[in-house]
């Protein structure tokens, strides 16, 4: 299984599309840093857990549709067709869904580091700025909850029909543009703009009680709902 984790992780990086994304993330990303991160978020500092928390809700978009992306590698028509021989195969359907459904997550986890990474160089020889820790909360509540719902209700949109993978890739950039409720402000970042607003001076990171529901019934669900996928007996999509 080493050696299809391998071929299969190859076969999401190694391509012209991969790199498309990766430079559409770290030019937008560049583009937030250095033109509204810069000065700072609700009156916080550039380099605070809000002003990073909404660097990373502005670049979910590109990340999510990033993450769908690799999944077009696992759903798509010819890669249907595939499995008629790979199925014939010993190899447990289960073990085979569960090695592609780390290659997903690893290649994610490469496309979010990437804007991280970005972030960190930017705060480090911009603003001399090195105290990482602070930014490891806002970046599991915020990027990693939506992500992993990506990977998940993606898969399962994929395994019933291809193409509904290319439309849910719209889902957060029309989000991102609509009125939204406190629960889901950290779609389009308004939320981080007006929360630190309500608080004392210089606040910790921390988000309404309903936000944190929703990034964990997100959570969840992606979790859950990858699990259907890897558990399903008889099916590789």
């Amino acid at each position: 299984m080493r050696k299809v984790f391998v071929c299969e992780l190859r076969r999401l990086l190694l391509n012209k599309f991969f790199f498309g994304i990766l430079a559409a993330v770290l030019l937008y990303g560049w583009l937030l840093l250095s033109g509204e991160v810069i000065l700072g978020v609700a009156y916080t500092a550039p380099f605070s857990p809000w002003s990073f928390g909404y660097y990373l809700a502005r670049l979910l978009p590109l990340l999510w549709a990033g993450t769908l992306f690799f999944l077009t590698f696992f759903t798509s028509e010819g890669e249907r067709r595939t499995a008629v021989l790979t199925d014939a195969t010993a190899v447990d359907p289960r073990r085979f869904a569960g090695v592609r459904c780390m290659a997903l997550l690893v290649g994610m986890l490469l496309l979010l580091g990437a804007a991280v990474l970005l972030a960190a160089v930017f705060f480090a020889y911009t603003l001399h700025w090195h105290d990482w820790g602070s930014l490891l909360l806002p970046l599991l509540a915020i990027a990693a909850p939506p992500l992993v719902f990506a990977a998940g209700s993606g898969w399962l949109l994929g395994g019933a029909c291809p193409w509904l993978v290319y439309g849910w890739m719209l889902a957060p950039f029309i989000l991102s543009a609509l009125p939204l409720p406190e629960a889901l402000g950290l779609w389009n970042g308004t939320l981080l703009r007006s929360y630190p607003l309500t608080l004392p001076a210089d606040p910790p990171f921390t988000l309404p009680a309903a936000v944190w529901v929703a990034q964990g019934l997100l959570l969840l669900a992606g979790l859950l709902l990858l699990g259907v996928r890897i558990f399903r007996r008889g099916r590789r999509a």
